[in-house]
């Protein structure tokens, strides 16, 4: 039987999947820091993950009311995402997520 690998070990040597987990971390915060940028100060507080994938943004936010908010400024957000992260955003999809501790 094989000796246990120490994480530290794992994570050096990555791998296909370490390295596909690793670059959609690297997007999804740059989708999260261009949304926050793109909005007004309390929703983008209230903005907890964002994420861009097959030309749909994911948004999530903390409660109903900012995403009933947010949903009223999908347009203008499609448009500034999308010129900040240089992608064509066919569309928005809101979510209201659990805030996190």
């Amino acid at each position: 039987m094989d000796k246990p690998k120490s994480i530290k070990d794992l994570l050096r040597v990555g791998g296909k999947q370490l390295s596909t987990l690793e670059a959609r971390t690297a997007d999804r915060s740059l989708a999260l820091q261009a949304v926050r940028a793109a909005l007004p100060p309390e929703l983008a507080r209230a903005t907890v993950s964002a994420g861009l994938e097959h030309g749909r943004l994911t948004v999530g936010v903390t409660g109903g009311t900012f995403a009933t908010r947010l949903r009223y400024a999908t347009d203008d957000l499609r448009q500034r995402v999308g010129a900040a992260l240089g992608a064509d955003i066919q569309s928005v999809r809101i979510r209201v997520v659990p805030s996190p501790p």
